[in-house]
């Protein structure tokens, strides 16, 4: 059932792929691909907050115990999505060692959890804190492609993707990892899968911080050249010629 479920999700996506491609050929297949993406995350990031909030258990108190059905269903939903975008960006050579490793060390962690029936609790909490970036990465793209990008709007995505980040991910991410690795339910190829992916999560964190203080300081110049222009045309010239009628 669960292999159904995988292979279902899979070509549910791929067909979406495929219906995008149709739809907007002129755009590219990186485009279509991106949208895929964007639906996932949205689509995995309502589906797993479900889970984890409303159907339970806790993943912090429960990490460890035996999947429900509902985490199986979002393992697959999941795992199909992976294993149709690790396939894509193989055949397109799009990203670089750290997204394979990402990918690949997600089908991984899924795989395991479904395989051995259980954590599935605390995968799909690791799945909801990595994905609730992601729509905001794919909208930063599409702003990106059509111009949009230098404008408020911009700025507001790449700060409310920042501070999911590092609060989502990185924060409440520790506090799981923590909970994982002192649970005694957890198996030991659990706590190695959570070591990488926490590890990963760091590596993300750096670049991300980077490319932080890179804008801020750009944008801060930038504010500096504007405000001299400003101050210099609002300087009236004086030619220091002062003529007077007789």
């Amino acid at each position: 059932m669960v292999v159904l479920e995988v292979i279902c999700s899979l070509i549910g996506w791929f067909c979406l792929y495929l219906l995008f491609c149709c739809t907007f050929a002129p755009r590219g297949p990186e485009w279509n691909c991106r949208l895929v993406t964007l639906i996932h995350g949205v689509v995995i990031v309502l589906l797993t907050a479900y889970v984890i909030f409303i159907d339970g258990p806790w993943p912090l108190t429960h990490a460890g115990t035996e999947n429900t059905e509902l985490q199986t269903l979002s393992l697959a939903v999941c795992l199909g999505y992976f294993l149709f975008d690790m396939c894509w960006c193989v055949c397109n050579h799009t990203e670089g060692p750290v997204m394979m490793a990402h990918h690949a060390a997600s089908i991984a962690g899924i795989l395991l959890a479904l395989l051995m029936g259980v954590s599935g609790c605390e995968t799909c909490g690791v799945i909801f804190g990595s994905e609730i970036t992601n729509p905001l990465l794919q909208i930063r793209w599409f702003l990106r492609r059509l111009g949009l990008y230098d404008s408020l709007l911009g700025d507001a995505v790449d700060l409310l993707f920042i501070f999911l980040f590092a609060t989502v991910r990185v924060g409440v991410g520790t506090a799981m990892f923590y909970c994982e690795l002192t649970s005694p339910r957890t198996t030991l190829v659990m706590k190695l899968g959570g070591v990488v992916m926490y590890g990963l999560a760091w590596v993300f964190m750096v670049d991300i911080a980077r490319f932080g203080y890179k804008k801020s300081r750009t944008k801060y110049r930038r504010w500096l050249e504007n405000h001299k222009v400003k101050d210099a045309n609002t300087k009236k010239p004086d030619d220091g010629i002062h003529l007077k009628d007789n």
